[in-house]
């Protein structure tokens, strides 16, 4: 299936599921893009995210890898690799390892993971060009309501 002009009467008939699965892959692909241009990846950001006080993590304390993969259970993707990508964190000096195998945020690792946050914005811009807050919205009260309806009458 293409984006080529199809009817408002065709796009309803059009299967979701095709749809969000398009638009995920767009969507990471062009993030991590950005990202890597950046000098970092996507997944060295969530593991800054998940071990600081500031962020995800509820109390900056150190975290295993396993702890982190589970953390990150719901958004991490199978070529993920958190052993090598927390290497690369340990290199620059953003993490340190404890003799409990636990990871920690550095000094210089909260103030990297607030410098990356800042190329956020204009990823965002980008991708919401030409959609207005109301129709970004809207779409994602959609999608809610498709999952809510996927999950069937058992699972309310």
């Amino acid at each position: 299936m293409t984006t080529e002009q199809i009817s408002d009467a065709e796009l309803a008939g059009q299967p979701a599921a095709y749809w969000t699965g398009v638009a995920y892959q767009a969507l990471i692909a062009y993030t991590r893009a950005q990202q890597a241009a950046k000098g970092y990846t996507q997944p060295q950001f969530w593991l800054l995210r998940n071990l600081s006080e500031n962020d995800i993590s509820p109390d900056g304390e150190g975290r295993t890898l396993p702890e982190l993969q589970e953390a990150m259970t719901s958004y991490i993707r199978p070529e993920d690799d958190l052993a090598a990508e927390a290497e690369v964190l340990l290199k620059r000096g953003w993490l340190t390892r404890d003799v409990e195998d636990r990871l920690w945020l550095t000094k210089e690792g909260e103030q990297a993971r607030v410098d990356l946050a800042r190329n956020a914005p204009a990823i965002r811009a980008t991708l919401h060009e030409g959609i207005d807050d109301a129709d970004y919205v809207t779409t994602l009260k959609v999608l809610q309501q498709l999952i809510h309806n996927a999950a069937g009458p058992d699972a309310h």
